[in-house]
């Protein structure tokens, strides 16, 4: 789960590296091939058995997943690979208290809400319009969360999310083509854009796989909300990012309260399994 992690957010900001050259969506148009690629090597879709109502949820996957990715990038791009990551993580906290009457759940919502207000307070150097993209990029995973629940339940094995991820890589051929022809890519770009397809598509899938042949669910949902930490670290290594201390705390309330969320949410699951 470490190591999922780990590759995941170095993957980005590896990819973050090729911006000045590729630009947001160049990098995330080969991440979404490389992830393709993968997926259906995987899941091996049985394409021409899906029946229409089980394509419009892939094609509304396949959207969510092309947009949440390239406004995470873009996001990354403008405010800093650990700021990003940790506002994206209010999606699946807000999934996690939907329908919740708990009170830990309310106080963890009520914090994590003056977490966002610290992070994002106005600053001479504060961008907007970047923590706006990494909001929307929250929202997006928050529905590919609830999407990717129902594609699973409709379709076998990985066969949905593989279909999606071919479909969102068809998507982005003309972007992605008409982004690299604009960028006039360099070899050492497309190297990373192509590392940031593996550890961020590649590694994850193979890690994540195997941790949760050996790990509880609800336990893996918890250890997730390393993510931001992950992504704040690589950041300042990679990337020469830093953080002031308010920031730093703020971070810390928003992973404590998502993985006291998800912690509850799944105990209630079992609850509600076992009555």
């Amino acid at each position: 789960m470490m190591g999922s992690g780990l590759s995941n957010q170095a993957g980005a900001a590896v990819g973050a590296l090729a911006f000045p050259v590729l630009g947001p969506v160049g990098v995330v148009a080969v991440r979404q091939w490389v992830a393709a690629a993968i997926l259906i090597a995987a899941g091996r879709p049985r394409l021409r058995c899906f029946t229409r109502a089980q394509w419009r949820l892939v094609v509304g996957l396949a959207a969510v997943f092309a947009t949440m990715n390239v406004t995470l990038y873009a996001a990354i791009d403008r405010i800093g690979l650990g700021l990003a990551v940790t506002l994206e993580f209010l999606g699946p906290l807000t999934v996690a208290l939907l329908g919740s009457r708990r009170r830990i759940d309310l106080v963890c919502a009520l914090a994590a809400g003056c977490a966002v207000v610290v992070l994002t307070r106005p600053q001479p150097s504060t961008d907007y319009f970047g923590i706006a993209l990494a909001l929307l990029a929250a929202g997006c995973w928050g529905c590919y969360i609830l999407l990717n629940r129902t594609v699973g339940k409709r379709l076998p094995g990985l066969e949905g999310s593989a279909a999606a991820a071919a479909v969102s890589a068809v998507f982005y051929l003309p972007v992605g083509a008409a982004s690299l022809l604009a960028h006039q890519p360099t070899v050492e770009a497309l190297m990373c854009a192509l590392a940031a397809g593996v550890l961020s598509s590649a590694v994850p899938f193979l890690c994540d796989l195997l941790a949760l042949r050996r790990v509880p669910a609800s336990f893996f949902g918890v250890f997730m909300s390393i993510n931001p930490v992950c992504a704040t670290l690589i950041g300042m290594l990679v990337l020469a990012e830093r953080l002031d201390p308010a920031s730093w705390l703020a971070m810390a309330v928003i992973v404590t309260a998502n993985a006291v969320t998800v912690g509850s949410s799944a105990r209630r699951e079992r609850s509600s399994l076992a009555a």
